[in-house]
């Protein structure tokens, strides 16, 4: 695979007819998920996290979709991803701007397909959680954000779906290739003699992976080589991805999936890795102006180590309980008053914390 973003075919379906993927013809694999489609009366919802996997994954859905005998494009395709507010600025941008070209072309075409941003509860913000209520920035022993941010914004949705349509399938980007804890789960939840995959926490949910046997290489031929099948190109991913080795955070729909801030695509203000590399990467990259925000999330990286606690911890819980383990007093309560105003004053300089 070339790293040149020049494309050798001007329209996807050109390049559909005679790529060859993962041991069989594109067509093959486009073929057979319009079977999938075509199976039952199921709603889909395609997880779209803007990453390179998940970007392809839209791609065939959407090609597959559009190719279908007019009479056949009836079931509803929900494309949805999921904005914790902390996503690095350039990430955001792509994704929204993404599914709104998407959504107008399947509009335009008579496509099924539509785009969806679903956003955590204003009182579930990561800054509420950490000025408002006091919480300690997350860590690996108490990853509050993820619940909170991710999973459940999805999962609302999937379940309204769910309660809308009776079950639904969700259509994911994984591959067996990213790890091997991913291939264990993909192979664990696989039903016999199907397609699909249950979801290990959503009732009434399924999973399918069209790509799960495609290599690293296989997913990027796919992108660059053709304009995506509802215009555009997929420049600005690739330019995102240049130059780095980072990962992708997929659309997370359970708690086995690991954080996401080691990836070009997860929180900037992620504190659970000892490096978060959403920044980092961006700033390598040339996007200089992002280093203020490196800057802030190192420090709140500095407020979760243990001996550190007792600047920026209290040693009263918000109901009030003091948190201790044997011998000395240890500060696992909420922030120190001081701590949280001192955030708000360095997150919003031109507000005044006494006036809060």
């Amino acid at each position: 695979m070339s790293t040149e973003t020049h494309q050798a075919f001007d329209q996807f379906s050109e390049y559909a007819e005679v790529a060859h993927l993962a041991g069989r013809s594109l067509a093959e694999l486009i073929a057979e998920v319009q079977e999938v489609y075509l199976m039952d009366q199921r709603p889909w919802v395609v997880g779209f996290s803007g990453g390179k996997d998940s970007t392809v994954v839209t791609q065939l859905v959407y090609h597959a979709v559009a190719t279908l005998p007019q009479d056949q494009k009836k079931k509803p395709v929900f494309v949805i991803s999921s904005d914790t507010l902390v996503e690095p600025p350039m990430v955001t941008n792509l994704i929204s701007g993404t599914l709104e070209r998407l959504g107008k072309q399947a509009k335009k075409n008579g496509l099924p397909i539509s785009g969806h941003m679903v956003y955590p509860k204003t009182g579930e913000t990561f800054w509420v959680n950490l000025i408002g209520k006091g919480y300690p920035a997350p860590t690996t022993q108490f990853r509050w954000c993820t619940e909170r941010m991710k999973i459940t914004p999805v999962s609302d949705f999937i379940k309204a779906k769910v309660s809308e349509y009776g079950e639904v399938v969700i259509i994911l980007g994984s591959r067996s290739q990213e790890s091997a804890t991913r291939a264990h789960v993909m192979k664990k939840h696989r039903i016999a003699g199907s397609r699909l995959s249950r979801h290990s926490d959503l009732l009434s949910a399924y999973i399918y992976p069209p790509i799960a046997n495609w290599t690293h290489v296989e997913v990027w031929d796919c992108l660059l080589s053709a304009p995506q099948p509802w215009g555009g190109t997929n420049e600005a991913l690739f330019q995102l991805y240049k130059g780095s080795n980072d990962g992708e955070c997929p659309l997370v729909i359970d708690t086995n999936t690991p954080s996401c801030g080691n990836s070009r695509f997860g929180c900037w203000t992620c504190t659970v890795v000892t490096k978060e590399r959403a920044i980092e990467g961006l700033i390598n990259s040339g996007e200089t102006w992002l280093k203020p925000l490196r800057e802030f999330r190192n420090f709140l990286y500095q407020t979760t180590i243990p001996v550190n606690k007792k600047t920026y911890r209290n040693i009263k819980r918000r109901t009030g309980v003091i948190s201790y383990k044997q011998g000395p007093i240890d500060k696992d309560g909420n922030s120190d008053q001081a701590y949280p105003r001192s955030l708000l004053d360095e997150v919003s300089p031109g507000f005044s914390s006494e006036n809060s």
